[in-house]
């Protein structure tokens, strides 16, 4: 069994769809009254329908208090590293402190040329956001920050402002390499759907960012680790995902959290999304943290 140790935390996935802008906003309401921890947003800028992810945080940030967001996650091969970590640590400032930065190299590398970024694949893809990582922490740190290589040319940035606590870089990745650079370089580990990363795949992509982490001279615990969680919760049959009333809910993300080393899990409703939301953070949430809390006490 795998357990890091970290705090559970719990998110909700909001949709950057346009036509469902009223919804998103309601829903990150209730997300922040409800208590819960991160609102996420992913970022597909490529797609008509959708609101820029950055934007629509900022626009969400100024509407809540307390709860922090996410980029689940940002797109490295549309935003340069400097000016991604000048707008997070920004942000950072005007929220005081309520941001997390998801990163991704960019997985869809047609539509990422499409959009008039660099079309990389493979390997460079990999080098560029391992070395776009290390850029963003010199950068958020308020450092000068300088790199000629044959993937970023950075000729002297005088890095600022400095947000209030550091912002954390956590990486989304499922292949091997990029398995190894969230070991080697990233804060944590953010895996895909639970329908794209089934479960029993966990464990061998978890000692993959380990043995990174330890051949780097880190300790693999300092690393989180935030499960993408898609279902219903409910008495349902079919439709993707985890299915099930609230018990299967709680057993199975306690499982996740103390078998498969999760710490964080956002939740992606399939439907009647208000609803959703409201049984899983007044039911599942509280079950899941006390069951952790008692498994950790017995151990």
């Amino acid at each position: 069994m795998t357990d890091y140790g970290h705090p559970i935390t719990f998110g909700l996935s909001l949709d950057p769809d346009v036509d469902r802008l009223a919804e998103t906003r309601r829903l990150a309401q209730a997300a922040s009254d409800h208590g819960l921890d991160h609102l996420a947003v992913q970022d597909h800028a490529y797609q008509p329908g959708h609101l820029d992810a950055w934007t629509l945080i900022t626009h969400l940030a100024a509407e809540t208090e307390r709860i922090s967001f996410l980029t689940d996650v940002a797109d490295l091969q549309l935003r340069p590293p400097t000016m991604l970590a000048k707008a997070a640590a920004s942000l950072g400032v005007l929220t005081g402190g309520r941001i997390v930065l998801g990163l991704g190299g960019g997985a869809f590398a047609d539509a990422i040329a499409g959009m008039g970024g660099v079309r990389r694949d493979g390997p460079a893809m990999v080098a560029f956001t391992e070395e776009a990582l290390h850029v963003m922490r010199a950068a958020l740190s308020g450092g000068p920050v300088r790199l000629l290589s044959d993937r970023h040319r950075i000729e002297g940035y005088a890095a600022g402002p400095v947000p209030p606590s550091p912002i954390p870089l956590w990486l989304g990745s499922q292949g091997p390499r990029m398995l190894a650079v969230t070991g080697r370089a990233g804060d944590g580990w953010i895996s895909p759907l639970n329908i794209y990363v089934r479960p029993d795949e966990v464990p061998g992509k978890q000692k993959l960012i380990d043995d990174a982490a330890r051949s780097a001279g880190r300790d693999p615990a300092s690393i989180r680790r935030i499960y993408n969680v898609i279902g219903t919760i409910g008495n349902v049959r079919g439709g993707p995902g985890l299915a099930g009333d609230v018990r299967v809910w709680t057993d199975t993300l306690t499982s996740w959290a103390v078998e498969l080393g999760f710490d964080t899990f956002i939740f992606w409703p399939v439907t009647a999304h208000q609803a959703q939301l409201d049984v899983f953070a007044a039911e599942v949430v509280p079950a899941v943290r006390e069951r952790v809390s008692e498994i950790r006490g017995q151990r």
